[in-house]
Protein backbone atom coordinates (compact mmCIF):
# COMPACT_ATOMS: atom_id res chain seq x y z
CA UNK A 1 0.00 0.00 0.00
CA UNK A 2 1.60 3.01 -0.88
CA UNK A 3 2.04 6.27 1.84
CA UNK A 4 -0.21 8.97 1.40
CA UNK A 5 0.86 12.58 2.12
CA UNK A 6 -1.38 14.70 3.85
CA UNK A 7 -3.46 17.36 2.41
CA UNK A 8 -2.06 20.35 4.38
CA UNK A 9 1.06 21.08 6.33
CA UNK A 10 0.16 20.12 10.30
CA UNK A 11 0.99 22.61 13.28
CA UNK A 12 3.63 20.67 14.37
CA UNK A 13 5.45 21.17 11.10
CA UNK A 14 4.75 24.57 10.80
CA UNK A 15 5.76 25.25 14.40
CA UNK A 16 9.14 24.29 13.44
CA UNK A 17 9.08 26.41 10.53
CA UNK A 18 8.27 29.59 12.39
CA UNK A 19 11.28 28.72 14.59
CA UNK A 20 13.21 28.62 12.28
CA UNK A 21 12.66 31.76 10.54
CA UNK A 22 12.23 33.50 14.24
CA UNK A 23 15.84 32.06 14.72
CA UNK A 24 17.10 33.49 11.73
CA UNK A 25 16.07 37.14 12.20
CA UNK A 26 16.76 37.29 15.86
CA UNK A 27 20.12 36.47 15.04
CA UNK A 28 20.17 39.26 12.38
CA UNK A 29 18.42 41.51 14.25
CA UNK A 30 20.04 41.09 17.75
CA UNK A 31 23.51 42.60 15.49
CA UNK A 32 22.24 46.06 14.40
CA UNK A 33 22.35 47.78 17.80
CA UNK A 34 25.91 46.37 18.76
CA UNK A 35 27.73 46.76 15.54
CA UNK A 36 28.63 49.84 15.67
CA UNK A 37 29.92 49.29 19.14
CA UNK A 38 31.72 46.43 18.03
CA UNK A 39 33.73 47.31 15.55
CA UNK A 40 34.44 50.04 18.14
CA UNK A 41 35.99 48.04 19.95
CA UNK A 42 37.90 45.42 17.78
CA UNK A 43 38.91 47.96 15.57
CA UNK A 44 40.54 50.78 18.29
CA UNK A 45 39.52 54.34 17.86
CA UNK A 46 38.51 55.47 14.53
CA UNK A 47 37.08 58.30 12.42
CA UNK A 48 33.47 58.78 12.44
CA UNK A 49 33.38 58.17 8.34
CA UNK A 50 35.22 55.30 9.30
CA UNK A 51 32.80 53.24 12.07
CA UNK A 52 29.89 55.01 9.26
CA UNK A 53 31.54 52.79 6.83
CA UNK A 54 32.38 49.57 8.53
CA UNK A 55 28.69 49.43 10.04
CA UNK A 56 27.23 49.70 6.28
CA UNK A 57 30.28 47.18 4.80
CA UNK A 58 29.51 44.72 7.61
CA UNK A 59 25.87 44.81 7.53
CA UNK A 60 25.76 44.33 3.45
CA UNK A 61 28.21 41.54 3.64
CA UNK A 62 25.42 39.62 5.56
CA UNK A 63 23.00 40.67 3.15
CA UNK A 64 25.09 39.51 0.05
CA UNK A 65 25.64 35.92 0.92
CA UNK A 66 21.91 36.13 1.45
CA UNK A 67 22.07 37.15 -2.37
CA UNK A 68 24.26 34.49 -3.53
CA UNK A 69 23.06 31.71 -1.11
CA UNK A 70 19.54 32.04 -1.38
CA UNK A 71 18.73 30.87 -5.76
CA UNK A 72 21.48 27.69 -4.99
CA UNK A 73 19.87 26.79 -1.94
CA UNK A 74 16.37 26.99 -3.11
CA UNK A 75 17.16 24.86 -6.21
CA UNK A 76 18.84 22.41 -4.06
CA UNK A 77 15.70 22.32 -2.53
CA UNK A 78 13.93 21.53 -5.12
CA UNK A 79 15.84 18.52 -5.72
CA UNK A 80 16.55 17.35 -2.12
CA UNK A 81 13.63 18.35 -0.32
CA UNK A 82 13.17 21.10 2.21
CA UNK A 83 13.67 19.73 5.27
CA UNK A 84 17.19 18.76 5.28
CA UNK A 85 18.13 22.31 3.66
CA UNK A 86 16.31 23.98 6.58
CA UNK A 87 18.55 21.81 8.55
CA UNK A 88 21.85 22.76 7.16
CA UNK A 89 21.03 26.81 7.14
CA UNK A 90 20.42 26.56 11.15
CA UNK A 91 23.35 24.54 12.06
CA UNK A 92 25.64 26.40 10.22
CA UNK A 93 23.86 29.72 10.98
CA UNK A 94 24.45 28.60 14.79
CA UNK A 95 28.19 27.94 14.70
CA UNK A 96 29.28 31.17 12.12
CA UNK A 97 27.18 33.36 14.89
CA UNK A 98 28.91 31.82 17.55
CA UNK A 99 32.30 32.57 15.40
CA UNK A 100 31.19 36.10 14.87
CA UNK A 101 30.53 36.39 18.67
CA UNK A 102 34.30 35.38 19.83
CA UNK A 103 36.68 36.65 16.93
CA UNK A 104 38.70 39.52 17.74
CA UNK A 105 39.45 40.32 14.49
CA UNK A 106 37.85 43.18 11.93
CA UNK A 107 38.92 40.36 8.71
CA UNK A 108 37.51 37.70 10.36
CA UNK A 109 34.12 39.55 11.41
CA UNK A 110 33.32 40.29 8.13
CA UNK A 111 34.34 36.25 7.34
CA UNK A 112 31.87 35.37 10.23
CA UNK A 113 28.89 37.85 8.77
CA UNK A 114 29.17 36.87 5.77
CA UNK A 115 29.16 33.03 6.11
CA UNK A 116 26.43 33.53 8.65
CA UNK A 117 24.07 35.36 5.95
CA UNK A 118 25.35 32.51 3.65
CA UNK A 119 23.65 29.38 5.69
CA UNK A 120 21.05 31.94 6.91
CA UNK A 121 19.73 31.92 3.07
CA UNK A 122 18.51 28.49 3.31
CA UNK A 123 15.38 29.30 5.27
CA UNK A 124 13.70 31.85 4.06
CA UNK A 125 13.25 30.81 0.43
CA UNK A 126 13.21 26.84 1.46
CA UNK A 127 10.30 27.92 4.07
CA UNK A 128 8.16 29.91 1.79
CA UNK A 129 8.29 26.81 -0.83
CA UNK A 130 7.45 24.14 1.80
CA UNK A 131 4.21 26.25 3.02
CA UNK A 132 3.66 26.26 -1.26
CA UNK A 133 4.13 22.36 -1.74
CA UNK A 134 1.18 22.01 0.72
CA UNK A 135 -1.08 24.84 -0.03
CA UNK A 136 -4.42 23.17 -0.46
CA UNK A 137 -6.40 26.67 -1.55
CA UNK A 138 -4.65 30.17 -2.13
CA UNK A 139 -6.35 31.07 1.17
CA UNK A 140 -4.71 28.67 2.91
CA UNK A 141 -1.11 29.85 1.71
CA UNK A 142 -1.57 33.29 2.19
CA UNK A 143 -2.39 32.84 5.68
CA UNK A 144 0.51 30.81 6.35
CA UNK A 145 2.79 32.87 4.22
CA UNK A 146 1.31 35.64 6.66
CA UNK A 147 2.46 33.58 9.43
CA UNK A 148 6.01 33.53 8.40
CA UNK A 149 6.25 36.98 7.59
CA UNK A 150 5.11 37.66 11.46
CA UNK A 151 7.79 35.22 13.01
CA UNK A 152 10.44 36.92 10.91
CA UNK A 153 9.18 40.52 11.70
CA UNK A 154 8.53 39.07 15.32
CA UNK A 155 12.36 38.07 15.51
CA UNK A 156 13.41 41.52 13.88
CA UNK A 157 11.25 42.93 16.96
CA UNK A 158 12.66 40.44 19.32
CA UNK A 159 16.65 41.13 18.30
CA UNK A 160 17.19 44.74 18.47
CA UNK A 161 15.60 44.38 22.34
CA UNK A 162 17.78 41.98 22.79
CA UNK A 163 21.18 43.17 21.30
CA UNK A 164 20.41 46.38 23.76
CA UNK A 165 19.19 44.50 26.76
CA UNK A 166 21.98 41.70 26.79
CA UNK A 167 24.53 44.31 27.05
CA UNK A 168 23.27 45.63 30.25
CA UNK A 169 22.72 42.15 32.12
CA UNK A 170 26.28 40.90 30.84
CA UNK A 171 28.07 44.25 31.63
CA UNK A 172 26.99 42.67 35.54
CA UNK A 173 27.45 38.80 34.88
CA UNK A 174 29.96 38.17 32.40
CA UNK A 175 32.36 36.31 33.98
CA UNK A 176 35.28 36.74 31.94
CA UNK A 177 35.50 40.25 31.32
CA UNK A 178 33.35 43.30 30.72
CA UNK A 179 34.84 43.74 27.41
CA UNK A 180 33.26 40.70 26.27
CA UNK A 181 29.67 41.75 27.25
CA UNK A 182 28.71 42.94 23.49
CA UNK A 183 29.18 38.99 22.78
CA UNK A 184 26.33 38.08 24.82
CA UNK A 185 23.65 38.67 22.20
CA UNK A 186 25.35 36.98 20.17
CA UNK A 187 25.79 33.72 21.64
CA UNK A 188 21.94 33.46 22.81
CA UNK A 189 21.03 34.10 19.04
CA UNK A 190 23.44 30.94 18.72
CA UNK A 191 21.74 29.10 21.20
CA UNK A 192 18.26 29.99 19.66
CA UNK A 193 19.36 28.73 16.28
CA UNK A 194 20.03 25.65 18.03
CA UNK A 195 16.94 24.89 19.40
CA UNK A 196 15.16 25.71 15.95
CA UNK A 197 17.40 23.20 14.50
CA UNK A 198 16.29 20.56 17.04
CA UNK A 199 12.59 21.51 16.86
CA UNK A 200 13.16 21.09 12.68
CA UNK A 201 14.39 17.74 13.27
CA UNK A 202 12.13 16.37 15.70
CA UNK A 203 8.67 18.04 14.49
CA UNK A 204 8.95 18.58 10.80
CA UNK A 205 8.14 15.77 8.26
CA UNK A 206 10.43 14.08 5.84
CA UNK A 207 8.08 13.93 3.31
CA UNK A 208 8.78 13.80 -0.20
CA UNK A 209 6.91 17.18 -2.08
CA UNK A 210 3.65 17.26 -3.51
CA UNK A 211 1.76 18.96 -6.34
CA UNK A 212 0.12 22.44 -5.90
CA UNK A 213 -3.58 22.00 -5.44
CA UNK A 214 -4.05 25.70 -5.29
CA UNK A 215 -2.81 26.76 -8.69
CA UNK A 216 -5.18 27.93 -11.27
CA UNK A 217 -5.25 28.63 -14.22
CA UNK A 218 -5.26 32.13 -14.06
CA UNK A 219 -2.02 32.32 -11.54
CA UNK A 220 -0.20 29.25 -12.34
CA UNK A 221 1.80 30.70 -15.00
CA UNK A 222 3.51 34.09 -13.94
CA UNK A 223 4.64 36.03 -17.21
CA UNK A 224 7.99 36.89 -17.17
CA UNK A 225 7.21 40.98 -17.42
CA UNK A 226 4.84 40.27 -14.15
CA UNK A 227 7.54 38.45 -12.57
CA UNK A 228 10.86 41.44 -13.29
CA UNK A 229 8.30 43.82 -11.73
CA UNK A 230 7.23 41.40 -8.63
CA UNK A 231 11.42 41.43 -8.19
CA UNK A 232 12.31 44.73 -8.88
CA UNK A 233 9.43 45.52 -5.86
CA UNK A 234 11.40 43.34 -3.85
CA UNK A 235 14.53 45.00 -4.66
CA UNK A 236 13.67 48.52 -3.76
CA UNK A 237 11.78 47.74 -1.02
CA UNK A 238 14.78 45.96 0.81
CA UNK A 239 16.99 48.67 -0.79
CA UNK A 240 14.71 50.92 1.54
CA UNK A 241 14.86 48.76 4.55
CA UNK A 242 18.66 48.84 4.31
CA UNK A 243 19.23 52.19 3.87
CA UNK A 244 16.78 52.74 6.63
CA UNK A 245 17.94 50.29 9.29
CA UNK A 246 21.89 51.29 9.09
CA UNK A 247 20.69 55.43 8.82
CA UNK A 248 18.73 54.50 11.89
CA UNK A 249 21.43 53.37 13.83
CA UNK A 250 24.18 55.50 12.98
CA UNK A 251 22.01 58.32 14.05
CA UNK A 252 20.76 57.01 16.78
CA UNK A 253 24.41 56.46 17.91
CA UNK A 254 25.11 60.29 16.59
CA UNK A 255 21.97 61.52 19.64
CA UNK A 256 24.00 60.10 22.41
CA UNK A 257 21.59 57.14 22.44
CA UNK A 258 23.02 53.86 23.57
CA UNK A 259 23.00 49.81 21.99
CA UNK A 260 19.23 49.55 24.48
CA UNK A 261 17.73 52.48 23.20
CA UNK A 262 18.62 51.98 19.22
CA UNK A 263 17.28 48.68 19.64
CA UNK A 264 13.75 50.31 20.86
CA UNK A 265 13.59 52.10 17.91
CA UNK A 266 14.11 48.92 15.76
CA UNK A 267 11.31 47.02 18.21
CA UNK A 268 9.01 49.59 16.82
CA UNK A 269 9.60 49.59 13.33
CA UNK A 270 9.26 45.57 13.45
CA UNK A 271 5.96 46.24 15.74
CA UNK A 272 4.46 48.23 12.92
CA UNK A 273 5.23 46.02 10.36
CA UNK A 274 4.17 42.70 11.99
CA UNK A 275 0.67 44.61 12.70
CA UNK A 276 -0.09 45.24 8.94
CA UNK A 277 1.79 41.75 7.50
CA UNK A 278 -1.29 40.25 9.83
CA UNK A 279 -3.79 42.65 7.90
CA UNK A 280 -2.74 42.09 4.77
CA UNK A 281 -3.41 38.31 4.65
CA UNK A 282 -6.40 38.35 7.25
CA UNK A 283 -9.33 36.90 6.89
CA UNK A 284 -10.66 40.42 5.89
CA UNK A 285 -8.88 40.22 2.68
CA UNK A 286 -9.59 38.06 -0.07
CA UNK A 287 -6.02 37.19 -1.62
CA UNK A 288 -6.20 38.25 -5.41
CA UNK A 289 -7.15 41.82 -3.88
CA UNK A 290 -3.73 42.15 -2.51
CA UNK A 291 -2.04 43.36 -5.69
CA UNK A 292 -3.58 46.31 -5.79
CA UNK A 293 -2.09 47.25 -2.38
CA UNK A 294 1.88 47.57 -4.78
CA UNK A 295 1.58 51.11 -6.14
CA UNK A 296 0.10 52.76 -2.69
CA UNK A 297 2.44 50.89 -0.91
CA UNK A 298 5.31 51.80 -3.34
CA UNK A 299 4.08 55.52 -2.35
CA UNK A 300 3.59 55.53 1.01
CA UNK A 301 7.92 53.96 0.86
CA UNK A 302 8.69 56.93 -1.08
CA UNK A 303 7.14 59.36 1.02
CA UNK A 304 8.21 57.76 4.62
CA UNK A 305 11.64 57.93 3.58
CA UNK A 306 11.49 61.50 2.22
CA UNK A 307 10.10 62.29 5.35
CA UNK A 308 13.10 60.86 7.62
CA UNK A 309 15.51 63.05 5.52
CA UNK A 310 13.77 66.20 6.81
CA UNK A 311 12.55 66.07 10.44
CA UNK A 312 14.14 66.65 13.56
CA UNK A 313 11.52 66.50 15.62
CA UNK A 314 10.66 63.11 17.86
CA UNK A 315 6.95 63.31 16.45
CA UNK A 316 7.45 63.29 13.22
CA UNK A 317 10.21 61.18 13.30
CA UNK A 318 7.62 58.56 14.67
CA UNK A 319 5.19 59.46 12.12
CA UNK A 320 7.95 58.52 9.75
CA UNK A 321 8.74 55.57 11.15
CA UNK A 322 5.82 54.32 10.87
CA UNK A 323 5.06 55.27 7.23
CA UNK A 324 8.71 52.90 6.14
CA UNK A 325 7.39 50.31 8.39
CA UNK A 326 4.07 49.65 7.64
CA UNK A 327 4.81 50.07 3.50
CA UNK A 328 7.68 47.73 3.89
CA UNK A 329 5.81 45.11 5.60
CA UNK A 330 2.98 45.79 3.20
CA UNK A 331 5.00 45.31 -0.08
CA UNK A 332 7.59 42.25 0.88
CA UNK A 333 4.93 39.48 1.76
CA UNK A 334 2.37 40.50 -1.24
CA UNK A 335 5.28 40.36 -3.80
CA UNK A 336 6.47 36.99 -2.39
CA UNK A 337 2.78 35.58 -2.35
CA UNK A 338 2.22 36.83 -5.88
CA UNK A 339 5.69 35.48 -7.10
CA UNK A 340 5.15 31.99 -5.79
CA UNK A 341 2.24 31.14 -7.95
CA UNK A 342 4.18 29.38 -11.34
CA UNK A 343 5.59 26.21 -12.25
CA UNK A 344 5.38 23.78 -9.12
CA UNK A 345 8.29 21.92 -9.54
CA UNK A 346 10.61 24.94 -9.02
CA UNK A 347 8.86 27.01 -6.59
CA UNK A 348 12.32 26.86 -4.42
CA UNK A 349 14.41 28.01 -7.39
CA UNK A 350 11.52 30.74 -8.15
CA UNK A 351 11.45 32.12 -4.35
CA UNK A 352 15.54 32.09 -3.91
CA UNK A 353 15.39 34.25 -6.87
CA UNK A 354 12.98 36.58 -4.76
CA UNK A 355 15.22 36.57 -1.77
CA UNK A 356 18.16 37.32 -3.80
CA UNK A 357 16.98 40.61 -4.90
CA UNK A 358 15.29 41.32 -1.90
CA UNK A 359 19.56 40.56 -0.50
CA UNK A 360 20.57 42.73 -3.40
CA UNK A 361 18.66 45.67 -2.69
CA UNK A 362 19.17 45.40 1.41
CA UNK A 363 22.90 45.05 0.54
CA UNK A 364 23.13 48.42 -1.46
CA UNK A 365 21.39 50.12 0.74
CA UNK A 366 23.17 48.93 3.58
CA UNK A 367 26.12 50.09 2.50
CA UNK A 368 24.33 53.18 1.05
CA UNK A 369 23.67 54.26 4.19
CA UNK A 370 26.91 53.73 5.59
CA UNK A 371 28.61 55.53 2.64
CA UNK A 372 26.45 58.65 1.94
CA UNK A 373 25.75 59.33 5.78
CA UNK A 374 26.54 62.82 6.94
CA UNK A 375 28.01 63.61 3.15
CA UNK A 376 28.52 67.69 3.64
CA UNK A 377 27.05 68.45 0.51
CA UNK A 378 23.84 66.22 0.79
CA UNK A 379 23.73 64.78 4.58
CA UNK A 380 20.43 62.41 3.53
CA UNK A 381 21.57 61.47 -0.05
CA UNK A 382 20.97 57.54 0.59
CA UNK A 383 16.94 58.24 1.80
CA UNK A 384 16.73 60.47 -1.20
CA UNK A 385 18.10 58.57 -3.80
CA UNK A 386 16.15 55.29 -2.69
CA UNK A 387 13.33 57.38 -2.84
CA UNK A 388 13.51 58.11 -6.53
CA UNK A 389 14.47 54.55 -7.19
CA UNK A 390 10.94 53.52 -5.44
CA UNK A 391 8.89 56.25 -7.69
CA UNK A 392 10.49 54.64 -10.65
CA UNK A 393 9.56 51.14 -10.04
CA UNK A 394 6.05 52.58 -8.93
CA UNK A 395 5.82 54.25 -13.06
CA UNK A 396 6.95 50.65 -13.89
CA UNK A 397 4.51 48.76 -11.95
CA UNK A 398 1.20 50.69 -12.68
CA UNK A 399 -0.29 47.43 -14.82
CA UNK A 400 1.10 45.17 -12.70
CA UNK A 401 -2.17 44.00 -10.91
CA UNK A 402 -3.21 43.01 -14.19
CA UNK A 403 -0.61 41.24 -15.37
CA UNK A 404 -0.90 38.92 -12.58
CA UNK A 405 -4.13 38.27 -12.94
CA UNK A 406 -5.70 39.58 -16.41
CA UNK A 407 -9.19 40.75 -16.75
CA UNK A 408 -11.61 37.63 -17.44
CA UNK A 409 -12.49 37.41 -21.01
CA UNK A 410 -16.26 36.53 -22.07
CA UNK A 411 -16.97 33.35 -22.11
CA UNK A 412 -18.65 31.63 -24.90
Amino acid sequence: MAATEPESLGWRGLSAVLVAMFAITVGYGVALPILPFLIEQIAGASTPQALSWHTGLLTGAYIIAIFIGAPIWGRISDRCGRKPIILVGLLGFAVTTGFFAVTESLPLLYLGRFLGGLFAAAITPVAYALIGDYAPSKEWRAHRFALINIAGTAGFFIGPLLGGLAMRVAGRVWILSPDRSLAMPLLTATGLAVIAAVSVVILLPSGSRRDNVDVTPDTAQIERPAMLRLLAIALVTALAIGVFEVGLALRGKDLGLDAAHIGIMFAECSLVMAVVQALVFSPLIKPEFTRWFIAPGLATLAIGLVVVSVVNTSVLMSVAVALVAASAGLLSPVATYWSSFGIPTSQGAQLGRMTAAASLGQALGSVAGGALFNLPVLPDASFLLAALLILATLLACIRLPRLLMPEPTASR
